[in-house]
């Protein structure tokens, strides 16, 4: 889409947390008096990345107050920096008419992104106040799904004939200056649009003026296909070290580019869900400001949690009897529990995060399961050790510090490999393997390690 051409001679300031402070209570003095052209001053040496953080800050008709006085081609850089819920928050404000005029101004991708969080209705009013060809490159991108290659893709990119000369390609540099904010390379495609090389821009620069483009492109060009999940994309540009990567459909055609900012923002949002599911939580949680929508998004993990433990305590009610007969083993629980479940989140974590980085693949699970075993007893024989010396000095009863020693190892190894393998399991379904960290895990190793732990008791209680 249409961007503005940025002044580079203008001073950005950074904001850094004691200025970031002050320009709020400066921001929301002048909102308050209503003095809109000193608000503009104060904004106008910010980066949109700044202008966002400091609207992240103010209240719901403070931001509102704000945007309205943004230029267009600002507005739309900010609402590219903000969290969902803030985006909506700003919109609702606004008609189809003047959403149209903001998403103009944005590369085509982060206009798809917006659009498509909008109702149906909406979107199809705004769309159509939309120049046609940004209208089509968007209903285009509309049609991927958001976490592939195809969603997360922008329109804007160079690309000419591989017969044409340097200088015809250097001209549609010139010619797209406006159109594409950042041109790492120019790509080369044949008569059918198919990519059949590209040209970085410093080697085009030094090219001679009347060399064919084809005589002097790379032809081992790195792409993605539209329909490739977007893990694998960043995968793709982090082991290649590439700033930008092509994005061609079933045929080898040309049909957009992915920049280094883009990758950067599927890494962090990776991560984020990856560290939310852990948690137990949703991604929306962080900027939603709903009590409620908070709540109800918490809520399912924590009644997996609530019931995982109702069944742990049934179990322990099926062992009274032993209970009752040596009472003392109940004061490892707390010591049983934890360690089970901290030994299984390691082996998760590790696993998780190799498969994430590619650095271990599916291939590798029996090795991966070999190991973790064997670290897993390592580490359960020494705990075992210790709380059998613990139990003899503190109890006086060494054969009962025996089987609470044995019943650690066992546990060890079966939140170990528990850890482990459901992460193989599912990715192998083709479900994120954070999911393997969830409390849901968490207490199902609770409940194991429980039945283990009363079940050898049980067994050895006539020797004590």
């Amino acid at each position: 889409m249409d961007n503005a051409v940025k002044q580079t001679s203008k001073h950005e300031a950074i904001l850094n947390e004691e200025t970031l402070k002050d320009t709020i209570e400066d921001l929301r003095e002048l909102i308050e008096q209503k003095l809109d052209s000193f608000i503009l001053n104060i904004l106008i040496n910010l980066h949109s990345a700044d202008i966002a953080e400091v609207l992240h800050y103010l209240s719901t008709d403070e931001r509102r107050y704000i945007f309205s006085l943004l230029p267009k081609d600002v507005a739309s850089e900010v609402l590219t920096e903000l969290e969902g819920p803030f985006i909506d928050e700003l919109l609702e404000n606004l008609n189809p008419k003047q959403i149209s005029e903001v998403l103009t101004e944005m590369d085509s991708d982060d206009a798809a992104d917006i659009i498509s969080e909008l109702p149906e209705q909406l979107a199809e009013n705004v769309l159509s106040k939309i120049n046609k060809e940004d209208r089509e490159e968007v209903r285009e991108l509309l049609t991927h799904h958001s976490e592939t290659a195809g969603g997360l893709m922008a329109k804007e990119f160079v690309a000419v004939n591989q017969e044409n000369t340097v200088d015809e390609a250097i001209q549609e540099i010139r010619k797209k200056a406006e159109e594409v904010e950042d041109i790492y390379n120019v790509y080369a495609v044949d008569d059918n649009d198919r990519l059949v090389g590209e040209i970085p821009l410093k080697k085009l620069i030094l090219a001679r003026p009347g060399a064919r483009v084809k005589d002097v492109m790379d032809t081992e060009v790195i792409s993605v296909h539209t329909g490739m999940d977007q893990e694998e994309v960043a995968r793709i540009v982090k082991k290649y070290d590439l700033v930008s990567v092509p994005v061609v459909d079933s045929e080898g055609r040309l049909t957009g580019r992915i920049t280094i900012d883009d990758v950067v923002d599927v890494i962090e949002d990776e991560a984020s869900e990856d560290m939310t599911m852990m948690a137990g939580i949703t991604e929306t949680d962080i900027p939603e400001t709903s009590l409620f929508k908070v709540s109800r998004a918490r809520l399912p993990w924590l009644l997996v949690a609530f019931g995982g433990e109702i069944i742990s305590g049934y179990l322990m009610s099926r062992f009274q009897a032993s209970i009752a007969q040596l009472l003392s083993v109940v004061f490892f629980v707390p010591l049983i529990m934890a360690v089970g479940g901290n030994v299984g989140n390691q082996a998760a974590v590790v696993v998780i995060r190799g498969l994430a980085t590619g650095e271990i693949a599916l291939a590798d699970t029996r090795r991966r399961l070999f190991h973790e075993f064997f670290v897993a007893f390592i580490n359960g024989l020494f705990l075992a050790t210790l709380i059998f010396s613990i139990s003899s000095l503190w109890l006086k009863n060494s054969k009962q510090g025996f089987v609470i020693g044995l019943s650690l190892i066992i546990i060890v190894e079966n939140a170990a490999f528990m850890g482990a393998v459901i992460p193989f399991i599912l990715k192998k379904l083709g479900i994120d393997p954070a999911v393997a960290t969830s409390p849901f895990i968490t207490t199902s190793n609770d409940i194991f390690g429980l039945f283990i732990y009363f079940s050898l008791i049980t067994l050895f209680l006539k020797f004590f």
